[in-house]
């Protein structure tokens, strides 16, 4: 009698994704987060625990606004874990609330991971997330309605740590108005992102990150008015390209072998994302599935770690942070078409202005100005280029303005850049209906 093989790997997918294709979905976002998991406890967790549990602890209690590398902070195993931990929590709360896996899940669960890696932690998120359940109590409406509101708001937890380990209180007292602060911040970020989606009209897929930069400007004006000093802060790890290539080429292949298997063994229906602009809301889950979404995943986020190399940056927190939520929108709003034009306007601005090419400056410009995407991929590559440009030298000046406390900066400059940009394509174009 012979005995039954074991399922392959992409036989398993593959009859998966037939038989339930939520299920799928939500194995696909926990995926993520296990990976990363799994990484940390063979990088250090498993073999050094105690130095593993210091590390984790650097993290929380380090004040993390803008630019602080967890993997220069704590190490890579800690810096590992938070973010892979902070996935899978994020990922399963969407199971408990019984929400549909879309586009705009992968881009949330991914952005938390990439910033885990240099400014959110298993600490300063929940007062952001507890912030915006009470606005939707106090609303009277169902949490699922603001809940990705509240994941992407996490963007301004670093001033829940710079209050509870920095601001001159005792500690009891520092912990609490931290927290205070954060669910205060939270309670209102649904109301702003609602508002201030119309002033970009859609053109900035950091719509969050947008409204948490102005959150922040006025957080930073307020303690600077009191005497709090912020000092600015560039925490960057070097020296790991090669371990993290190999970690995430692998992860981002499999990625796209998953999309290609489950398509057909077949690249059909690929095209098809480039007919869309990507302007807010564009879900590519809902609009062309599963199979073509997770293939674009996979191919932005090769693509960015080949652009770190080529640039001769550097694989670290803040880099990775980039490449996770490039991969992560690439489910929800870009593609190539939509964001190679913006890449190469921040590259032709980085060859001509003040910073090198690869320097954290331009390199982070590149990844997360893909946030402008939408303009490239409804008005063209140059006017993409045009975004890129103007983004590279917006992003390396607002960050000022809210002192590092909201790590979308990119999201705020982009946001920026949109205000100025599109009433000018109205005018030469002569449109009245953007």
């Amino acid at each position: 009698m012979k005995r039954k093989c074991p399922l392959s790997i992409p036989t398993f997918l593959q009859r998966l994704f037939q038989s339930d294709q939520e299920s799928f979905k939500l194995l696909s976002l926990y995926f993520f987060g296990w990976s990363f998991v799994v990484f940390a406890l063979f990088a250090g967790a498993l073999w050094h625990p105690v130095e593993f549990l210091k590390g984790l602890l650097r993290i929380i209690v380090t004040p993390d606004y803008l630019l602080t590398d967890y993997v220069e902070v704590g190490g890579i195993a800690p810096a590992f874990f938070n973010s892979g931990l902070l996935m899978l929590l994020f990922s399963y709360f969407l199971k408990l609330l019984r929400m549909p896996i879309t586009g705009l899940s992968y881009a949330s669960v991914l952005t938390v991971g990439g910033f885990a890696l240099f400014g959110k932690n298993i600490f300063n998120v929940w007062p952001i997330v507890i912030g915006v359940v009470l606005y939707s109590l106090y609303r009277k409406e169902p949490i699922q309605r603001y809940i990705y509101v509240a994941y992407f708001g996490t963007a301004i937890s670093p001033l829940v740590s710079f209050i509870a380990f920095t601001v001159p209180l005792s500690n009891l007292m520092r912990f609490v108005v931290s927290y205070l602060v954060g669910i205060f911040v939270g309670f209102f970020l649904p109301s702003l992102a609602s508002y201030f989606l119309t002033l970009h009209k859609g053109y900035n897929l950091y719509n969050v990150g947008f409204t948490c930069g102005l959150v922040g400007t006025v957080a930073a004006a307020f303690l600077r008015a009191y005497g709090v000093q912020i000092p600015v802060q560039k925490v960057w790890s070097e020296g790991n390209n090669f371990i993290f290539s190999i970690f995430l080429l692998i992860l981002f292949s499999f990625v796209t072998f998953s999309g290609w298997l489950l398509n057909g063994k077949s690249w059909r229906g690929y095209k098809k994302l480039f007919r869309h602009s990507g302007r807010l809301l564009t879900d590519f889950v809902i609009l062309e599935g599963v199979p073509v979404t997770l293939i674009n995943m996979g191919l932005l986020g090769v693509i960015s770690i080949v652009y770190v190399l080529a640039t001769k940056s550097q694989l670290n927190g803040p880099t990775m942070g980039g490449i996770m939520t490039v991969a992560g929108f690439a489910a929800f709003g870009k593609h190539l078409r939509n964001v190679l034009p913006v890449i190469a306007g921040v590259t032709i601005a980085s060859v001509s202005n003040c910073y090198e090419l690869g320097s954290p400056n331009n390199v982070l410009a590149a990844l997360f100005g893909t946030t402008v995407a939408p303009i490239a991929g409804e008005f063209g590559i140059v006017w993409g280029i045009v975004a890129g440009f103007l983004h590279s030298a917006m992003v390396n000046n607002v960050g000022f303005l809210h002192a590092g406390f909201n790590l979308y900066n990119n999201g705020f400059a982009g946001g920026l850049v949109a205000i100025v940009l599109i009433p000018i394509i109205r005018a030469i174009h002569k449109r009245e209906d953007l």
